[in-house]
Order: structure tokens, then C-alpha cells, then sequence
């Protein structure tokens, strides 16, 4: 049964990484005469192409991506920033009588874009002492530090993610409420149909590590080498995106290349399943997948909801 939604304005594909989700978003903005925003955080990275699984040209078909290769990677990212300027493409769009197709796994950023999200404000004091101490101790104390503090925001943040975790600390400190008290419920900014891609554990643990193995086949390694040239190491950011970090290790030595390999296929389904926990809190996503997947059928399947929901 279809939940009851108002006629939408935009439409949304999420999921896990490896999903099939930029496939489905290029299917739905050329049915549905719209255009794609790109929702995934490390596809706004100039030259991280090969590890962020980046349509090329080829394959978006024609149609337009936007929010794609607009910061370099020393920047820092701004869920922030890239709320303002999803929301300026997505009134754009609105405003030429077209369909915006926002598609991604960053689920902060998805909500941002089409929720009531208001981002608390920065203490650079606060931020420089939390810095320091992620400097000399590792993210490993932050993060339990930050799980006795808000352990639901320890349990969607990993370990390894010292911007984040400090970022979360920075906010509990200034506003004395736990992380994840900042973020609000579901009170939508515009009405949009949420499209969830479901794949069966099994199956995606097998796509991402196909995936990875063609990433290294791609040269995922030699693009590394260049954006390390460029400042990778230096990207806040930039330098933890999965693959992307662990060849960075293989670069400096502390591993080998069959490690960084290896490495990137675990982190990334560790990733996936804090993902899929991500959206399935959201009651307003329909999730399609199964036998829809084995017949060929997801896109059309999406397509019919879709359009059930605008004649509703």
C-alpha cells in the first residue's frame, strides 16, 4: 500500500551505497522531465571521480547534474552550504515547471535540502580546542567521549570520523542538548516522494566489493596520486572518503596496496548499514528492491509510484 503523500514537487533516491541509485535518478529525471542534484557528499569534490562511483558524462544520458565538482578538495565540507545551494536548484527547477531529482546516500545533506534543518553555530575557541585534542589523542577518545555524551550520535558517526565527532561535541557544548536533539523530526520544506533503493545484505556486500575491484582497475590509486598533489592530505574532508583514505595509508606506507584494498571493501559495507539505519528511520521513504531488482523492474516500479502519487 502506497502511504498517502501531497502532490510531489520533488523526488528523492537514497539508499545504501552500491544501491543503484544514480541509474534510477537518470531514469526518473528523463520520464519525468527533471533534472538531477547530486545528494552525495564526496561527489561535490572536484576529481574524485573513480572512488565516488561519479556518473560520467556518458552515463547521466543526457540528462543535467547539478552540485557536482563545485569544491576543491581542501575544502572543508558545509552541510550548511550545500543546503543553500540544493534549495537554489531546487526553486530553480520548480520555477521552469521541472522535476527535481535529488539522488544520494549523504542522509544529512537529503534532509537538509528538503527539510526544516537549522544548523547550530560555531565556537571557533570551541572548535580549535576540540581540534587540538583530535590532533594528539586520535578520534578514538573523542568518540567515546562523545558516546557517553550522545550515545545515538556515537552510534551514526564512525570512529574513524574525527570531523564529524568533533563537530558533535562542538555542538553539545554550545548548546548543552545532546547532537541529536539539534536535529529535528520530519517537518518537510517541500513536498517530496522518497524513493528508497533495497538491496538484500547478501547481494550488496557482493556489489560493493565488485565495485571496489573496479575502482583499482579504473586507477582509483593514480587519481589519488594526483589529488594528493593537489592537497588531498590537507582536505579536512576530502581525505577520509572512503578509498580515498586508505590508499592515502598505502601512500604514506603504513600499509600495503592489497590491504588499502581490502580495508576499503570492509569500510564500505560498514558505511552501507549506517546508511540504510539512516533512512529507515524515516517513515516517509518507500523502499523498493527484492524481485523488483532480479526482474528489471525497480525503475519502472518507481516510475508507477511516482506518478500514482502526483494523480493522488
Amino acid at each position: 500500500m502506497i502511504p498517502p503523500h501531497p502532490t510531489p514537487r520533488v523526488i528523492t533516491v537514497v539508499g545504501p551505497t552500491a544501491a543503484g541509485k544514480s541509474d534510477l535518478g537518470v531514469f526518473l529525471a528523463q520520464r519525468l522531465g527533471g533534472e538531477v542534484i547530486n545528494a552525495d557528499s564526496m561527489q561535490l569534490y572536484r576529481g574524485m571521480d573513480i572512488g565516488t562511483a561519479k556518473l560520467t558524462l556518458p552515463e547521466r544520458d543526457g540528462v543535467a547534474h547539478h552540485l557536482l565538482d563545485i569544491w576543491d578538495v581542501t575544502e572543508t565540507a558545509s552541510v550548511a552550504e550545500y543546503q543553500r545551494l540544493a534549495r537554489l536548484e531546487i526553486d530553480r527547477l520548480l520555477a521552469e515547471g521541472r522535476t527535481p531529482v535529488l539522488v544520494g546516500g549523504s542522509g544529512l545533506y537529503v534532509k537538509g535540502a528538503i527539510d526544516a534543518l537549522e544548523f547550530p553555530g560555531t565556537d571557533p575557541e570551541v572548535r580549535a580546542r576540540l581540534e587540538a585534542e583530535l590532533a594528539e589523542g586520535g578520534s578514538g577518545v573523542l568518540h567515546a567521549r562523545l558516546a557517553a555524551a550522545d550515545p545515538e550520535a556515537a552510534r551514526s558517526i564512525l570512529a574513524s570520523n574525527g570531523r564529524r565527532i568533533v563537530r558533535a561535541l562542538e555542538v553539545i557544548e554550545i548548546t548543552g542538548k545532546p547532537f541529536t536533539a539539534n536535529l529535528p523530526g520530519d517537518e518537510p520544506v517541500y513536498e517530496a516522494f522518497q524513493i528508497g533503493v533495497d538491496v538484500e545484505r547478501p547481494e550488496l556486500d557482493e556489489r560493493i566489493a565488485l565495485r571496489v575491484d573496479r575502482m583499482w582497475e579504473a586507477g582509483l590509486v593514480d587519481e589519488v596520486r594526483a589529488l594528493e598533489a593537489a592537497g588531498l592530505r590537507e582536505g579536512l574532508t576530502a581525505s577520509r572518503a572512503l578509498g580515498y583514505q586508505q590508499i592515502l595509508a598505502a601512500l604514506a606506507g603504513e600499509c600495503t596496496e592489497d590491504e588499502a584494498r581490502a580495508e576499503t571493501v570492509r569500510a564500505t559495507k560498514r558505511f552501507a548499514r549506517r546508511q540504510d539505519s539512516w533512512f529507515r528511520r524515516d517513515p516517509r521513504v518507500v523502499w523498493l528492491g527484492g524481485g523488483d531488482h532480479d526482474r528489471g523492474e525497480l525503475p519502472h516500479r518507481a516510475l508507477t509510484l511516482v506518478e500514482r502519487a502526483v494523480t493522488a
